[in-house]
């Protein structure tokens, strides 16, 4: 990366209150002498103009991208540890190593913008604002879950911040949010919504017949491509014969963008927030990469070698790019950052220990939230005569 536009001393800054960096997820604040930071690598534009390499930021911005980064990749390395203890069974997809793209996005957008994804989604809850305790009473089936304990790994939930799931249909999201764009344009209301998918999905039908109404409809629709290069055990080179994903719109404007630089991500989204209000759909393939294997019950490295893994990790991961750049610009020091890291820590511990705590759904929590309110059913016995049951 480039030299800051300025260097900052670190007597000038707050670097020992960690404290006030506990909000969630803050983007840039106020009154600090800006930071210009170009892009590890240049953006690659399809149809359209890409934006430029050099992305402002602030070092209240960089600690907070650091402190929330970190956090995602405990929160997701304790996930694992729980899920091979048996306290979080079925489905469960990891993603560290993405942690950028999470955050990048966040900070280019507000809570009235929506997200919708597939179920790699504990890192999209945390960044809309949710909770690690409702994280992990949701991973473990607990009662104070962001769904109540009964969606798991693959349903988090955050409807009042613009978090619309979660969800286990490989590309089914991506309708959903073209219908999001088509409600927030119906209703005038100036936002948009960014549906997340994968490479693996990439091939889907649907996302293609989503796309074709929305772009003959204008609707402010991004379409986003975490392209970690391999759908479950499949390398995108066996899978597509085009792999480059943000061209795949054909008619609809693409950018490919360096998902584990932060300030890259939070700069495209940005474009292509602004972009889509005036113009409609755009596509942005995040090149991203994921450490841990597809699910729990793949070890990710048999059809990927340790080398690779070892070698993403040395040269382009999200949180080794942002600590070089705090520590070279002198926003913090290295002893700093390490405590920063230790409070996260205690933090996921403590969340842990909270959401434990939480009791398991009650049995009849299995007919709710099935049916709108009133609207439910009665199941009969397989002569149709007697009435066992009335759903809620």
């Amino acid at each position: 990366m480039a030299a800051a536009a300025r260097r900052l001393s670190a007597a000038s800054l707050p670097l020992r209150h960690h404290h006030l960096l506990l909000r969630p997820f803050a983007s840039s604040a106020s009154g600090q002498p800006p930071i210009a930071v170009e892009t590890s690598v240049p953006f690659t534009g399809h149809k359209i103009e890409p934006p430029s390499r050099l992305v402002d930021t602030t070092p209240s911005e960089l600690l907070s991208f650091f402190r929330d980064m970190s956090m995602m990749r405990r929160m997701e390395i304790a996930a694992d540890s729980l899920y091979k203890s048996k306290l979080i069974r079925g489905f469960c997809h990891l993603y560290d190593g993405q942690e950028a793209v999470a955050i990048g996005l966040e900070a280019a957008i507000t809570k009235k913008d929506a997200i919708i994804t597939a179920y790699r989604d504990h890192c999209i809850f945390l960044a809309r604002g949710g909770s690690l305790v409702e994280s992990y009473a949701e991973l473990m089936g607990r009662r104070s879950g962001c769904s109540k304990g009964k969606g798991g790994s693959m349903h988090f939930y955050k409807k009042d911040s613009g978090f619309f799931g979660g969800h286990g249909i490989v590309g089914a999201q991506v309708p959903l949010g073209c219908g999001l764009a088509f409600a927030q344009k119906y209703t005038k209301e100036g936002t948009v919504s960014f549906a997340l998918y994968g490479d693996g999905a990439a091939n889907q039908g649907q996302l293609f017949e989503a796309l074709n109404i929305s772009a003959l409809w204008d609707l402010p629709v991004i379409l986003v491509c975490e392209n970690n290069h391999y759908g479950m055990g499949t390398a995108e080179w066996r899978a597509a014969k085009s792999p480059a994903y943000y061209k795949r719109g054909d008619y609809v404007p693409g950018l490919k963008v360096d998902g584990m630089d932060v300030l890259a991500v939070k700069q495209a989204c940005k474009f292509a927030k602004e972009y889509a209000l005036q113009n409609g759909p755009i596509i942005l393939e995040m090149d991203t990469y994921r450490y841990h294997g597809h699910s729990m019950s793949d070890p990710g490295s048999t059809y990927r070698t340790r080398d690779e893994i070892t070698g993403v990790r040395q040269e382009r991961d999200p949180i080794e790019r942002i600590r070089k750049l705090i520590l070279s610009n002198e926003v913090a020091t290295a002893s700093e950052l390490k405590d920063i890291e230790k409070e996260v820590r205690k933090e996921v511990d403590d969340a842990i220990a909270q959401a434990k705590e939480s009791p398991m759904p009650d049995p009849s929590e299995l007919f709710t939230n099935v049916y709108a309110k009133g609207l439910g059913a009665e199941v009969f016995g397989a002569d149709r005569k007697e009435v066992k049951a009335v759903l809620p």
